[in-house]
C-alpha cells in the first residue's frame, strides 16, 4: 500500500507539474504573439517604406520585410527557384499563401490593447484637433508616396503606359481642336447667321468661358468620383453638344451649344495630365508628360487640315427650303467631334487611376489595377513568369473621416472643405502658381489671337493700296457680267447698262448717276453706293439692299425678290480662307521643335529652369514683333513665338501635377486652368482692341507679363527627382 500510495502521489505530482508547465508555456506564447503583433503594428504605422528597405531583420530574407510588416517583398523573391517564400512558412497546406497573392489591408487596431471602452474612444476621437489629424494624414501620405513609387518601379514602363498615352492623347487632341473650331467657321457662319461684329466677338470668346467653367467643375469632381469616370462624362458632353452645334440654325442655339461643348472639353487638360502622371514612375514623368503635350499640337493640325479640306467646298452643302441650311462649315464642325468620340471609345477599355483608389481607401481595387499594369508590361517584354510581389499597401485616413462630416453631408460642403484645405496647406504655392498661370495665359492667348487679326489688318492695308479709282466716266449700253473688285468710281454716269450674274467685292460708287439700268443676280461684299441717284432702275434678285445705298435718291426704281443674306464688311474670298488655314497650320506645326526639346530636357535641367528660361526667351521674341510690317514677317514671328513658348507650357503642366497631392491634384489643376482661361479672355479682349491702332501696347503687355511670370517661376519649389505626393 505504501508503494502504491507513493506511486499515486508521484503520478499526481507529475500531472500537476505537466499542467503547470503547459500553463507557463501558453502564457509565454501569448506574450510572444502579443509582442509580435505590437511590433507589426508599430512598424506599419511608424516607419516609411524606405526604412523597411534599409533595415536588416534577422528573421527575413536579405533584410526585406515580411508580409506581416504591411508592405511587400523584394523582386528577388519573385523569381526564387526554390518555389517558396516567407509567406508560405508556418502555414498548413490548405491555408498556404503564395508569393504575390494579395492579403488585404491590415486592421488599424491589430494587436493594440483596448485601454478605453468604445464610447470613450469615440468621444475622444470627435474632439481631436483637425490639424493633428491632418498631420497624421500627411505622414501616411508620405509613406504611401514612397511605397507607390517603388510599386511603379516594379511595374515598369511599357505597353500599358503607351496604350494609355494614346488614349489620353485623343482627349487632349480634342481640346486642341476645340480652340480652333469657332475661328475657322466664323467667316462662313456669319453669312448663314447674319452675325454682327459684336456677335462674332462673343462667339469667339464663348469657348474660353465654357472651358473656364468646365476646368473648375470637372477638376474638383475628378478628385471626388475618379479621373476616368469624370473624363468620360466631360468628353461625352463635349461630343453631344459639338454634334448638335453642327445642325442648329440660329445664332443663340449655336452659341449655347458651343458654350456647353467648351464646358465639356474644359475637363480634358486637368484630368488628362493628372491621370497619366499617376501611372508614371519618377524618372519617366517629366519626359512622358511633355510627349503627351504633342497631342494638343496634333489637334491644331487636324483642325487646320480639315478646315482646309472641307470648308471651301461649298458643293458639299444642301438646304431644305429657306429655313434649313447645312453648309460645308457644318460638316467641318461635325468632323471636329471625332477625336472626342474616339477618346470616349478608347477610354472605356482603360482602368481608373490606382492612386485615386488608394487615396479613397479602395486598396483592393488599386492592387488589381497595379497588378494589371505589371502583368501587361511584363508579358510585352517577354517575362510572363514575373510575379507581382505586392501583398499589402499603406492605408491613409480619409478626409471625410478627419472632418467627421457624416454620410449626409452635401457634395458642395465636402468640395468647399477640400478647397479650403488646399489653400490653407498650399497658400504660398497656390498664389505663386496663380500668378504664373495668369501671366503665361494672358500673354500667350492674347498674342496668338492678335497675330491673325494683325495679319488680316495688313492684308486689308495691302488690298486698299491696290484700289483703282475712276473719275467722271460715262458708260452707256454696256453689260457687266464679270467680277468687279476693289474699285472706286466717282461722279460717273451710267445709262441703260446691265449688271448681271456677277460679284461685287469692295466696290464704292460715289456721286454717280444710274439711269434705266438693270441689276440682276448680284452678290456683293463690302460694296456701297454713296450720294448716288437711281432713275427708272430695276434691282432683281440682288443683295443690294437699301442699307447699302447711303444718302441715295431713288426715282421710279424697284427692288424685286431681294436675296436673303447679311451685310458683310470683310474680304471673304477663297484665297484668304486658304491663307487663314495655312497660317494656323504653320503656327501649330511650329511648336513641334519646342515639344521635342522640352521632352528631352525636362528631366535633365528641371521644371523651373525650363519654365523660366522659355519664358525669358519668349519675352525677348516679343520685341521682334515691332519689325513685323508685312504678312510674311508676322507669320514667321508667330511660328517663332509658338515654338519657344510651348516649352513653358509643358514645364508648367508638369510642375502643377507634381506640386499638389493626389487627393487635391485635379482640383488644384482645374482651378488654375480655369484662371488660365479667364486670363485668355482678358488678353484677347485687350490685345485685339489695339489692332490697327498701335503695336506697342500689346507688345509691352505681353513682354511684361512674360517677364513677371519667369521671375515668379523661380520662386516655386523644384519637383524634379521627387516622388508624386
Amino acid at each position: 500500500m505504501d508503494d502504491d500510495g507513493r506511486y499515486r502521489d508521484g503520478r499526481s505530482d507529475f500531472i500537476r507539474g505537466a499542467k503547470d508547465i503547459a500553463k507557463v508555456a501558453k502564457k509565454q506564447v501569448g506574450k510572444k504573439v502579443g509582442r509580435g503583433m505590437d511590433k507589426m503594428t508599430d512598424e506599419y504605422t511608424k516607419r516609411s517604406y524606405k526604412r523597411f528597405e534599409e533595415e536588416d531583420d534577422e528573421d527575413d530574407y536579405a533584410g526585406v520585410p515580411s508580409n506581416d510588416g504591411g508592405y511587400y517583398r523584394n523582386d528577388s523573391r519573385a523569381n526564387d527557384d526554390e518555389g517558396h517564400s516567407d509567406s508560405t512558412e508556418g502555414h498548413d497546406e490548405d491555408d498556404e499563401i503564395y508569393e504575390g497573392e494579395y492579403q488585404g489591408i491590415p486592421r488599424a487596431d491589430s494587436g493594440k490593447p483596448s485601454g478605453m471602452d468604445g464610447v470613450t474612444a469615440t468621444q475622444a476621437q470627435q474632439f481631436r484637433d483637425l490639424s493633428a489629424y491632418e498631420g497624421e494624414r500627411k505622414k501616411d501620405q508620405e509613406e504611401l508616396a514612397q511605397q507607390y513609387e517603388t510599386i511603379l518601379q516594379e511595374c515598369g514602363h511599357g505597353k500599358f503606359q503607351w496604350t494609355l498615352y494614346f488614349v489620353l492623347g485623343l482627349a487632349l487632341m480634342a481640346d486642341g481642336v476645340e480652340i480652333f473650331v469657332v475661328g475657322f467657321v466664323l467667316p462662313s457662319a456669319q453669312i448663314d447667321m447674319c452675325l454682327s461684329e459684336p456677335n462674332k466677338g462673343m462667339l469667339g470668346l464663348i469657348v474660353y468661358l465654357g472651358m473656364m467653367v468646365g476646368a473648375f467643375v470637372w477638376g474638383g469632381l475628378a478628385d471626388r468620383i475618379g479621373r476616368r469616370q469624370t473624363l468620360l462624362i466631360s468628353l461625352s458632353i463635349n461630343s453631344v453638344f459639338a454634334f448638335f452645334s453642327s445642325f442648329v440654325q440660329g445664332y443663340s442655339s449655336f452659341l449655347f451649344c458651343r458654350l456647353a461643348s467648351g464646358v465639356g472639353i474644359g475637363g480634358s487638360i486637368p484630368i488628362v495630365f493628372s491621370y497619366y502622371s499617376e501611372f508614371l514612375a519618377q524618372e519617366k514623368r517629366g519626359e512622358h508628360l511633355s510627349w503627351l503635350c504633342m497631342f494638343w499640337m496634333i489637334g491644331g493640325i487636324y483642325a487646320s487640315a480639315m478646315a482646309w479640306a472641307i470648308i471651301p467646298h461649298y458643293g458639299w452643302s444642301f438646304q431644305m427650303g429657306s429655313a434649313y441650311q447645312f453648309h460645308s462649315w457644318r460638316v467641318f464642325v461635325l468632323v471636329c467631334a471625332f477625336p472626342s468620340v474616339a477618346a470616349i471609345s478608347a477610354l472605356t477599355t482603360m482602368p481608373e487611376s490606382p492612386r485615386f483608389f488608394l487615396e479613397n481607401g479602395k486598396h483592393d481595387e488599386a492592387w488589381m489595377i497595379l497588378k494589371q499594369v505589371h502583368d501587361t508590361n511584363m508579358r510585352a517584354k517577354g517575362y510572363p513568369e514575373r510575379v507581382f510581389s505586392v501583398t499589402t499597401i499603406k492605408t491613409v485616413k480619409q478626409l471625410d473621416e478627419l472632418v467627421n462630416m457624416g454620410d449626409n453631408a452635401a457634395w458642395h460642403e465636402k468640395w468647399r472643405i477640400k478647397l479650403t484645405s488646399l489653400f490653407h496647406q498650399y497658400r504660398r504655392t497656390t498664389y505663386m502658381m496663380m500668378a504664373v498661370w495668369f501671366s503665361m495665359s494672358f500673354s500667350y492667348y492674347g498674342l496668338t489671337v492678335w497675330f491673325p487679326d494683325m495679319i488680316k489688318y495688313l492684308q486689308k492695308q495691302e488690298y486698299s493700296s491696290r484700289t483703282k479709282v475712276f473719275v467722271k466716266e460715262e458708260v452707256k449700253h454696256i453689260t457687266f457680267n464679270f467680277t468687279l473688285e476693289n474699285q472706286v468710281h466717282r461722279q460717273g454716269e451710267y445709262f441703260n447698262d446691265k449688271f448681271m450674274n456677277l460679284k461685287m467685292r469692295s466696290m464704292v460708287f460715289e456721286d454717280s448717276l444710274f439711269e434705266e439700268c438693270y441689276f440682276e443676280d448680284i452678290t456683293s461684299t463690302n460694296t456701297f453706293f454713296k450720294n448716288c441717284t437711281f432713275i427708272a432702275t430695276l434691282f432683281y434678285n440682288t443683295d443690294l439692299f437699301k442699307y447699302r445705298l447711303i444718302n441715295c435718291k431713288l426715282i421710279n426704281s424697284t427692288f424685286l425678290h431681294n436675296k436673303e443674306g447679311c451685310l458683310l464688311s470683310d474680304i471673304s474670298d477663297e484665297n484668304n480662307a486658304y491663307m487663314v488655314y495655312f497660317v494656323s497650320f504653320l503656327g501649330t506645326l511650329a511648336v513641334l521643335p519646342g515639344n521635342i526639346v522640352s521632352a528631352l530636357l525636362m528631366d535633365k535641367i528641371g521644371r523651373l529652369r525650363m519654365l523660366a528660361g522659355s519664358s525669358v526667351i519668349s519675352c525677348v521674341s516679343c520685341f521682334f514683333l515691332s519689325f513685323g510690317n508685312s504678312e510674311s514677317a508676322m507669320i514667321a514671328l508667330l511660328c517663332l513665338f509658338g515654338g519657344i513658348s510651348i516649352a513653358s507650357w509643358n514645364a508648367l503642366d508638369v510642375l502643377t501635377v507634381e506640386l499638389y497631392p493626389s487627393d487635391k491634384r485635379t482640383t488644384a489643376f482645374g482651378f488654375l486652368n480655369a484662371l488660365c482661361k479667364l486670363a485668355a479672355v482678358l488678353g484677347i479682349s485687350i490685345f485685339t482692341s489695339f489692332v490697327g491702332i498701335t503695336k506697342a501696347v500689346p507688345i509691352l503687355f505681353a513682354s511684361g507679363a512674360l517677364a513677371a511670370g519667369s521671375f515668379l517661376a523661380l520662386k516655386l519649389p523644384e519637383t524634379r527627382g521627387q516622388v508624386l505626393q
